[in-house]
């Protein structure tokens, strides 16, 4: 995982707003973008609950190429790229586990290994 500048990770922590949206490809390049709304960073990295993916976790299965964005209350931009990986158990399930409301089933959670942050068309990582 690379290192993720304080900047970034305070932008996401104090000064997100709003859901973020998670983007995702078949096998055969066929897009797929879903709203998240239970999105964490823990010491393994970002996450993103798994309460209710369908199509999202096929994709992540056959393709873990995935791009998470999220804005600011400045309407800045941040756009994650990495890979994910399911987690049942362990650290970064239990962190989405403490942040993912009772009512949601929380089956998983996914984790980006991050490989470069944007904002815009600037890599900040």
């Amino acid at each position: 995982m690379k290192e993720i500048p304080e900047t970034i990770l305070k932008a996401f922590a104090e000064d997100r707003e709003g859901v973020c949206c998670l983007a995702t490809a078949s096998t055969e390049g066929v897009p797929n973008v879903v709203y998240v709304g239970i999105v964490g960073h823990c010491a393994e990295g970002f996450f993103v609950a798994n309460n209710y993916f369908n199509k999202t976790k096929t994709n992540l299965e056959a393709n873990p190429h995935a791009s998470l964005l999220f804005l600011t209350k400045e309407r800045k931009a941040y756009q994650i790229k990495g890979t994910v990986s399911f987690h049942t158990e362990g650290p970064v399930y239990d962190a989405m586990k403490a942040i993912n409301p009772d009512k949601y089933p929380g089956h998983s959670a996914a984790l980006f290994t991050v490989e470069s942050i944007y904002s815009g068309a600037e890599q900040l990582v």
